[in-house]
């Protein structure tokens, strides 16, 4: 299970390898904050999730409290990602999703862990380790079923608190979250229930509730069952919070339960209470940022080391890196943990990593079908990457050439691949899926206007054009060889715009260069 933390918690109870609760480990990490998530179904959730809810949150976890194979949770009480569903093996979202991922975002130095039973249709009698066996007994076939998912008889109880005592192990168990009530809606004795089933588990955890708060949120108030019995919890209640339910909507088909917008900000709802309870603010979303201010235009250049400054929040990241050393030394953009070096072409990614990622905002001017270049080295027969656009991949896997010589990360090539790109700004994606490669920049071009280099040229030398650095002179001549002037020029864009004055039609010309070397390109007028 270990393996599956994220760095935030991986420190000496990780070290030690051990894969399950009963060997020996080490101290509770005080920086994974678990919470016990029960209730009825409202709590589990019953909207479809949507590829938002499906985004795997970092510090985001759950303790199987089901086995779900399709989901990879295997093993009870081990730790996953805490993807849809929480509860139950379909797709559904609840409550805990934007709990957790807020408490997350909010606190940026935490793991939020989730405990997740919920039971739908179940009187609070069921989660009561005095009356469960009596209700569940006389309960319809349907409601023992749910229950036994979680448990082989039924007590739901004893599952939440053996979990938790294995969770205990290896974080803190920070507060509680509840949503139940609907089935309840006559039982005089509910507010007692529900103490009573929180301070039990309190009770055998060894905790109190002086330092574990409780946030129940309200019922769905266009439904059948709204009344103030659970706004009234704090007042029977001690360390007791209620998340309204005001304003929100249903999901059009019954009378109990949340539709999807319902459940995720009725799950912000109730992280603005439990941070009000740990004295801590919400943090507000903060959308990544380009480094430099603006996107980077295509057509155009994107140097790799200038990946967007990272905002705040769940998918506001910009880059992933798999270790916080900065192997490059180089000091620019210091405190990323990204490896930049400093080489003679100027500043290049390298050490890259298997699943590390780097993301830019750009900007493309002009849809179409581009040619892309990137500028890579390796010393490795199996670096690779990927790109993609807004979450969809563009290229396939693009395999880098291995160079020449042991070690030999100076010998930049550029590879090169199609792609087909919309008009506007994007997140543009460069993500390692092959280990142990540089990379220096991507250029891109737009596939009509790219250049035909057919006199002393390789393939890859065929971007040398679009990406000099130093002034060349170049002759142009138009197809049938007709002799037009002279430019200078320092890339493509600047031929084209140099040689656009000697030509008096758009078409194809020809640049030839004092060393031999002879270009196709193509002007417009």
């Amino acid at each position: 299970m270990f393996g599956k933390f994220p760095k935030v918690i991986a420190g000496a109870a990780f070290a030690l390898g051990f894969s399950t609760f009963g060997q020996l480990h080490a101290a509770p990490d005080p920086n994974f904050h678990i919470y016990i998530a029960y209730g009825q179904s409202n709590m589990g959730g019953t909207a479809d999730a949507q590829s938002a809810d499906k985004a795997e949150h970092p510090r985001f976890k759950i303790f199987a409290t089901q086995k779900c194979s399709g989901k990879g949770r295997n093993t009870l009480g081990e730790v996953y990602p805490a993807v849809p569903s929480l509860f139950n093996c379909g797709n559904t979202i609840s409550i805990a999703d934007w709990f957790g991922r807020t408490m997350a975002d909010s606190m940026p130095d935490v793991t939020i862990g989730i405990i997740p039973v919920a039971i739908g249709g179940a009187s609070i009698k069921a989660f009561d380790k005095d009356q469960y066996a009596s209700y569940l007994a006389s309960a319809e076939s349907w409601l023992q079923n749910y229950a036994k998912e979680y448990a082989s008889d039924g007590n739901v109880y004893k599952t939440i608190v053996d979990i938790a005592k294995k969770a205990q192990e290896v974080g803190v168990i920070k507060g509680f979250i509840f949503h139940q009530g609907e089935t309840d809606g006559g039982y005089s004795d509910w507010p007692k229930i529900v103490k009573k089933t929180r301070d039990d588990i309190l009770t055998a955890l060894n905790m109190s509730s002086d330092t574990v708060p409780f946030v129940a949120g309200e019922l769905l108030r266009e439904g059948c069952c709204y009344s103030d019995r659970v706004s009234k919890l704090p007042n029977t209640m001690d360390n007791t919070y209620y998340a309204s339910s005001e304003g929100l909507g249903g999901n059009g088909v019954d009378r109990y339960h949340f539709n999807h917008d319902a459940y995720v900000t009725f799950g912000k709802r109730y992280a603005e209470q439990m941070l009000k309870a740990v004295n801590r603010a919400p943090v507000e979303p903060v959308p990544q940022q380009p480094f430099k201010g603006t996107a980077f235009e295509i057509p155009g250049k994107i140097e790799a080391e200038d990946f967007d400054i990272p905002g705040v929040g769940s998918g506001n990241d910009s880059y992933k890196e798999n270790d916080s050393e900065d192997h490059g030394k180089s000091n620019y953009r210091e405190g990323t943990g990204v490896d930049i070096y400093e080489k003679a072409t100027g500043y290049v990614v390298g050490y890259n990593q298997e699943g590390e990622w780097l993301e830019y905002s750009v900007n493309v001017k002009e849809a179409g079908e581009y040619h892309l270049y990137a500028s890579v080295a390796s010393a490795n027969e199996t670096s690779s990457f990927q790109m993609s656009l807004d979450g969809k991949n563009i290229t396939e896997v693009i395999s880098v050439p291995k160079n020449e010589g042991e070690d030999n990360y100076n010998d930049y090539s550029n590879v090169i691949a199609t792609v087909e790109l919309p008009t506007g700004e994007h997140i543009l994606r460069f993500t390692v899926t092959g280990s142990w490669m540089d990379v220096d920049f991507f250029n891109f071009v737009l596939r009509e206007d790219d250049i035909d280099c057919f006199v002393n040229c390789t393939e890859f030398v065929k971007p040398a054009a679009s990406l000099a650095t130093k002034a060349e002179n170049y002759r142009i001549f138009d197809m049938n060889g007709g002799y037009l002037g002279i430019v200078q020029a320092t890339g493509l864009q600047e031929l084209r715009s140099n040689a656009k004055a000697l030509v008096k039609h758009g078409g194809m010309f020809i640049a030839k260069t004092t060393a031999g070397k002879t270009l196709r390109l193509k002007i417009a007028k």
